[in-house]
């Protein structure tokens, strides 16, 4: 069965977000990926932005709390509107499938359903209703032991 988790998206401040995130929380961050970890030819890095998270997670009890700075060609996140997702984690990747195509249809799709640059299954999306989501299987934490 899928969980769901926050997603947050910030303006060029995730770190220090998270950072007091987790000195209110505890515990520790189990993934920091930023903006020039993923640069390449086909992904170039404003240089004001390498240093800006591209996703972050920190596990709060058994849930977890995900987010991002969003890139200033995207425009700024409204702190008064949604700036967060509701992050959908499945069991599996059909699993994923499903629940993507059923959530985004009449809706936006900012990433379709494709594998991410931190290797999961992975899309973006605004459904008809407005509310954004993502849907992610990560095949290294469902292999069976």
């Amino acid at each position: 069965m899928a969980t769901i988790n926050p997603y947050i998206n910030f303006n060029g401040n995730a770190e220090e977000a998270f950072n007091f995130y987790k000195s209110v929380f505890g515990g520790e961050f189990t993934s920091v990926i930023r903006f020039k970890d993923l640069e390449s030819a086909e992904f170039p890095i404003p240089e004001n932005e390498a240093d800006n998270i591209m996703r972050i997670v920190l596990p709060i009890g058994g849930n977890t709390l995900i987010a991002n700075d969003v890139p200033e060609a995207m425009g700024p996140v409204s702190e008064n509107e949604n700036r967060s997702k509701i992050a959908v984690s499945t069991k599996s990747q059909a699993e994923a499938d499903k629940i993507f195509e059923g959530l985004s249809v009449g809706g936006s799709i900012e990433m379709p359903m494709s594998e991410s640059p931190w290797g999961t299954h992975f899309a973006m999306f605004r459904d008809k209703y407005g509310i954004e989501w993502t849907v992610e299987f990560d095949p290294n934490k469902n292999q069976p032991a």
